[in-house]
């Protein structure tokens, strides 16, 4: 797999213009033209990053109303996200090794992910049964990083200029990642004290067990502590990318041009305004996460944010799928991804009926069904961040400048 080339393309919809790819590989650009993964790459970004955050944020009002609502609509919005492509964003992982280095075969790719998936995912179950409330912090704090790396990985295959260290990403990992896990135990503890009810009891049979069990967990103190941090990390996040811009300066302290673009040694610039997109985002999913009810939330935004984008990026490193976007056929590249994703996606929803089967107090209402859901998804979301991280590693995301 090779670098996308630092070629300047405008974001007309995020009103900024990102250099593709420059810091982490995009694409298996040796299959096809630089032009042509340029163009795969921008419209990726348009498809599956850009255009579905315009859409949060006109969903805004509705979010807003939600909390209003039974916690029912939350769960049937995050039964349809998770439908429509929310389980099927990581059923393409089998694939991922064969398209992400090469050498690598079909049955070599296909064999080391499976084992991956087996034993991460079946230590995962065994925790929940063996320390169900350990095991659901341990499922947010994967789920903060893992939704975290999707993001900046996102940013990174963007080409934003305000992140250009290894440090910067990781607190940008911390702010993206936070956002939907930290900020409703913030704003809606209540129903997040529900679900993670709903969650452990699954595992206790005794019904009381399981208020008991999570009590620790919503203390004032730490809801203070995590609505502090988050505040706090997204401040530092964002001034220390207008830094970067204010001052014109790199990660290697080479000057900017007055406009503000960096001028590289071959004479092109490099637009800052990957920085107005990042405070963009930030402003839309802050108010998303304190405004939404958050099953709701969740729901929403893991089908339409973070699932999308992860389909993007997979979309990239299939040479056929990214033919296919360089040319602007949308569908041809999601068809292409649907056919790949199709036999792993239904593998994903006979994993949540074994655990709901097997669970000792059984699953008899909407919340039940919910809370299996998320147990099985926590199974899956372990190996699937392995393959991720793996891939991260191949395309130099947290080593900006090191991607093959």
């Amino acid at each position: 797999m090779t670098e996308a080339s630092s070629t300047s393309a405008r974001a007309t919809e995020s009103g900024s213009a990102e250099t593709r790819g420059r810091d982490a590989g995009a694409a298996p650009a040796d299959a096809r033209p630089e032009s042509a993964a340029d163009a795969a790459s921008e419209r990726v970004d348009r498809w599956f990053a850009r255009r579905p955050a315009l859409a949060l944020a006109a969903l805004l009002p509705i979010g807003a109303v939600t909390p209003l609502f039974p916690v029912e609509l939350g769960v049937a919005t995050f039964a349809l996200g998770t439908l429509a492509v929310g389980m099927a964003h990581g059923a393409v992982d089998h694939l991922v090794p064969l398209r992400g280095a090469p050498g690598v075969s079909l049955r070599r790719s296909i064999a080391v992910v499976s084992v991956v998936y087996a034993v991460l995912g079946g230590a995962v179950v065994a925790a929940f049964f063996a320390a169900p409330v350990a095991a659901f912090v341990g499922f947010i704090a994967l789920t903060w990083l893992h939704w975290g790396q999707g993001d900046v990985a996102t940013l990174a295959i963007a080409g934003v200029d305000h992140l250009p260290t290894s440090g910067e990403r990781w607190l940008a990992l911390v702010v993206r990642g936070g956002l939907p896990m930290g900020v409703p135990l913030l704003a809606h503890p209540e129903e997040y004290r529900l679900v993670a009810e709903w969650i452990v009891g699954l595992f206790l049979v005794d019904a009381g067990a399981a208020a008991t069990a999570v009590d620790p967990l919503f203390a004032p103190a730490v809801r203070i502590g995590v609505g502090v941090g988050m505040a706090t990390a997204t401040l530092a996040s964002v001034g220390l990318g207008y830094r970067r811009v204010r001052d014109g300066r790199d990660a290697d302290g080479r000057r900017r041009d007055p406009d503000g673009r960096r001028r590289d040694p071959d004479g092109r610039r490099r637009d800052p305004g990957g920085w107005r997109r990042d405070v963009g985002e930030l402003a839309v999913l802050w108010a998303w996460f304190l405004l939404a009810a958050p099953v709701f939330a969740i729901g929403v935004y893991f089908a339409l944010w973070h699932a999308l984008r992860h389909v993007g990026r997979l979309v990239l490193v299939d040479p056929e799928a990214a033919s296919a976007a360089s040319a602007g056929n949308a569908v041809g590249a999601l068809a292409r991804f649907g056919r790949d994703a199709a036999p792993l996606t239904l593998g994903g929803f006979l994993v949540v009926a074994a655990v709901g089967a097997s669970v000792p107090a059984g699953v008899a209402a909407p919340g039940d069904l919910l809370a299996v859901s998320l147990v099985a998804i926590a199974a899956m979301t372990l190996p699937h961040v392995v393959v991720v991280a793996w891939l991260d590693r191949r395309q130099g995301v947290w080593r900006p400048g090191t991607g093959s």
